[in-house]
């Protein structure tokens, strides 16, 4: 009675881990194939399953019965194309050792799928499951521990905001509730995370940085930019001012009107401060100005413009500020009466100075790039033409060693005479 052992391989790691080609037949081959396999991944549970259709083959021979132990393997392109080698692998094995049954041994639920196939073609006595005792995931995670546990930087970012959480909790639902307590950890870690994802602390540092560079370097920007600061801190309280100063106001909308009404020429004029330090540092500096820091500053006043014509707008519909009234004007014979401007005329003004505003922002960027390109060519010409005055001062390509011309120039020719050509010894040949 001939039973085959075989260990099923669908994804094929034994060829693609040793090069070798399956079907493996033999003691010995498979013997070898284990330390093949060993060497080249020791952490494969593969390993256990040679051994064990080794164990197994072994066991049936102690019986006397005759085992013939085999490796099969699948294809690395497709499951189809897998399952279809395995299949021609195991009748070919069957045409040539006749065995009466099998023994498949599998240590994946991936090659369990491969039972079927061995059905099919032979009895199946036993399907040996190969299963590991050591358990990895706990031995992985004990050394992913230990490795956190080791580094100073992932303690502080983790260790200790938990640490003060399960710190301050118990005091605070001490004192304030478990509710509030619950709200105020949770407030504070959802600002740490938001801290940590969007990098403040590098950009902080990046910034320290700069202002440290711009003090040594004394930088314009640095003044204008303090004043943009204060300037923004006044635009703020106007704005605040404004909306206290509002008697019950209905919603939300019409506070946040009032407050860019009022904050938003502050704003505007700190904008267009630190915008012109930092197009006065680059025009000081030996670098070609840049169309964006020209252009920013009109960008800057024609945003503040559309957002104070919007706040505006909704304002006098209101009824929170009163429409602009222009008195009479009399000029000679020329006369106009007094009118007002509606709140949706009022906006169209502001709209079209702001379209206007950056349209000459635009249109002084544009020409000053264009002035400092043409600028650069007409360098870059000059340079160009005094290195080629340079190379026919020193005799250009057609110089000799000596610096003497090969020929002697005599102008135009007249009739019957001929450029001579010019002897070493100066005589001319008759």
């Amino acid at each position: 009675m001939t039973t085959l052992v075989v260990c099923l391989d669908r994804t094929d790691d034994v060829g693609r881990k040793t090069g070798l080609r399956s079907p493996i037949v033999g003691w010995e081959a498979v013997r070898a194939l284990v330390t093949d396999v060993g060497l080249a991944d020791p952490e494969d549970s593969g390993v256990n399953s040679l051994l064990e259709s080794l164990r197994v083959a072994q066991d049936l021979r102690d019986g006397d019965e005759e085992a013939v132990v085999a490796v099969v393997s699948g294809d690395r392109e497709s499951m189809v194309s897998a399952d279809r080698a395995v299949a021609r692998q195991l009748d070919d094995l069957i045409a040539k050792y006749d065995p009466d049954s099998a023994v498949v041994v599998i240590d994946s639920a991936e090659d369990e799928r491969l039972v079927p196939i061995v059905e099919s073609r032979v009895r199946v006595d036993s399907v040996d499951r190969v299963v590991v005792r050591q358990a990895r995931d706990i031995e992985s995670t004990y050394y992913l521990l230990k490795q956190f546990l080791a580094d100073e930087e992932l303690r502080q970012t983790i260790l200790v905001p938990i640490g003060l959480t399960l710190l301050v909790f118990p005091m605070l639902a001490t004192v304030v509730g478990p509710a509030e307590g619950a709200a105020a950890i949770t407030t504070v870690i959802g600002l740490f995370l938001l801290y940590k994802g969007f990098s403040v602390d590098e950009i902080v540092t990046g910034l320290a940085h700069q202002l440290r560079e711009a003090l040594y370097s004394g930088q314009v920007s640095v003044v204008t930019y303090v004043v943009a600061a204060g300037l923004t801190l006044v635009g703020v309280f106007a704005g605040a001012l404004g909306v206290s100063s509002l008697e019950d106001p209905p919603g939300i909308l019409v506070p946040a009107m009032q407050f860019a009404f009022d904050a938003v020429p502050w704003l505007a004029m700190a904008a267009v401060t630190a915008s012109a330090g930092r197009l006065l540092d680059e025009m000081i500096s030996d670098r070609p100005i840049r169309s964006s820091y020209l252009n920013l500053p009109f960008l800057v006043l024609a945003i503040g413009l559309v957002v104070r014509g919007f706040s505006t707008y909704f304002l006098e519909r209101q009824g929170v500020i009163d429409p602009i009234t222009v008195p009479p004007i009399e000029s000679g014979i020329l006369s106009v009466e007094s009118f007002v401007v509606s709140a949706g005329e009022r906006l169209t003004l502001y709209v079209v100075t702001a379209i206007v505003v950056s349209l000459v922002g635009a249109r002084i960027a544009a020409y000053v790039s264009t002035t400092t390109d043409d600028a650069d060519l007409g360098d870059d010409e000059s340079d160009r033409g005094q290195q080629t005055s340079a190379e026919l001062t020193d005799g250009g390509p057609d110089a000799e060693p000596d610096g003497s011309s090969s020929r002697v120039d005599v102008g135009p020719a007249a009739d019957g005479v001929d450029e001579v050509p010019r002897s070493d010894s100066g005589d001319s040949s008759q």
